[in-house]
């Protein structure tokens, strides 16, 4: 069963409506202790008192409420803001002093945490239109509006409409993060069902050909035709146009003869801590025309990134059987070091003329290009491949164990 890979993202509003719901809490308190320090200078007490224990209940009771965007409805909003305005009409009533000299309002600054949770919750518009409002209420409140007034009500104003601002381009760029992985995680699906293909589908319909070809008659019109369905086919994957639904997957993985066999009983192979010996997927290659050389201890992967690279030592075998020739020899040593696992394969054919696979992959032929560096590079690991005209080819792959892990996802 196949399990696809979830992507867990945290809002980049997050921390600013955290920061919002301390901002209140802390507000409140000022609030709070500038009634406690100019209690004596205050001529309605009462009056301050019964808006200050209102205000202190409503910061407390609607914490939940300043946590996200969603939590944050338009009503809790319009009630905030009224409770905010209220504190700013009725400080003349509690205070005639405060008007005259020009001092602190009953909210005081909890009055901008009203503001900024209208520029979190609907960006900078809804911030000119709170701060709006507040600027107004302000006015009211002084009757003759000094500079010092002034100053504040414009502080608040461009404050607030850079934060809403500030808030929707973090939005913008989380929707195109958001985009971006979406079609990072449907490229690399693609290219996982290329590479099934390329080691299924496209081979048995290259070896109809080959065979079609050197029987002749009826077969070489059999091997005609599979040759063309070969060349539409690897147009389709070189194109990026391979689907990539569950039934296109099962008909890739289990409706076709693949000439790489899965290997039968993985699970007995595997190790402690679900670990697999890389060795037992290598053994079947070993042979008249192949050399496996290997260390005595099990070498240990997470069972995806051995079959990984197994597969792609496979492909590379494949490789030398179709270019090599018949009479070519391949060896294969695997190399088990601390920090990574080494796989080299080397053979002694003609070797590869310069330009070929970049030919090769051009025409659609994505041996190399998919079933060998697109899983080593999904692995965390590289593929290198050297070749000389008349010296063989060697492919070197290597998978670090720190990247083994999280880019060996089980696919089965």
């Amino acid at each position: 069963m196949a399990r696809r890979e979830r992507v867990v993202r945290m809002s980049v509003e997050l921390p600013l409506w955290r920061a919002l719901a301390g901002y209140r809490v802390l507000t409140m308190l000022y609030a709070l202790l500038l009634f406690v320090l100019n209690k004596q200078y205050i001529e309605r007490q009462a009056v301050a008192l019964g808006y200050l224990a209102v205000l202190t209940v409503w910061t407390l009771a609607t914490l939940p409420k300043v946590r996200s965007a969603a939590r944050c409805t338009r009503p809790f909003l319009a009630v905030d803001l009224t409770i905010a305005l209220t504190g700013i009409l009725i400080t003349p009533l509690a205070d005639a002093q405060a008007q005259e000299t020009d001092g602190p309002t009953l909210p005081s600054i909890w009055t901008a945490g009203s503001v900024l949770a209208f520029a979190l919750k609907g960006g900078w518009r809804w911030a000119g239109f709170a701060s709006s409002l507040v600027a107004v209420a302000n006015m009211v409140e002084r009757g003759e509006p000094s500079g010092d007034t002034f100053h504040n009500v414009v502080l608040v104003w461009v404050a607030s409409i850079a934060i809403g601002y500030v808030v929707e381009v973090a939005r913008a760029s989380e929707r195109t993060l958001a985009r971006a992985l979406e079609i990072e995680a449907a490229t690399r699906e693609r290219e996982r069902l290329a590479r099934d293909i390329h080691d299924g589908v496209l081979q048995v319909l290259a070896m109809v050909q080959r065979r079609g070809a050197e029987v002749g008659g009826e077969a070489a019109e059999l091997g005609r035709m599979a040759g063309e369905q070969e060349i539409a086919l690897r147009t389709l994957v070189s194109s990026g146009l391979v689907p990539t639904t569950r039934a296109s997957e099962d008909v890739s993985q289990g409706a076709v003869v693949r000439l790489v066999d899965d290997v039968d009983g993985a699970d007995e192979t595997e190790g402690d801590g679900g670990e697999q010996d890389l060795r037992s997927l290598l053994a079947r290659h070993a042979g008249a025309k192949v050399t496996l050389s290997e260390p005595g201890a099990p070498v240990l992967l997470p069972p995806a990134a051995a079959r990984e690279l197994a597969a792609a030592v496979s492909a590379a075998l494949d490789n030398v059987n179709r270019h090599a020739g018949s009479g070519a020899h391949a060896w294969i040593l695997v190399e088990d070091w601390p920090d990574e696992v080494v796989v080299t394969v080397r053979d002694d054919g003609p070797g590869i003329p310069e330009g070929r696979l970049a030919q090769a992959e051009g025409e659609g032929r994505m041996g190399v290009a998919l079933s060998i560096r697109g899983r080593l590079r999904d692995l965390g690991g590289t593929a290198e491949l050297i070749s000389v005209p008349g010296q063989g080819t060697e492919v070197e792959l290597k998978v670090p164990r720190a990247a083994a892990g999280p880019g060996g996802k089980d696919r089965t």
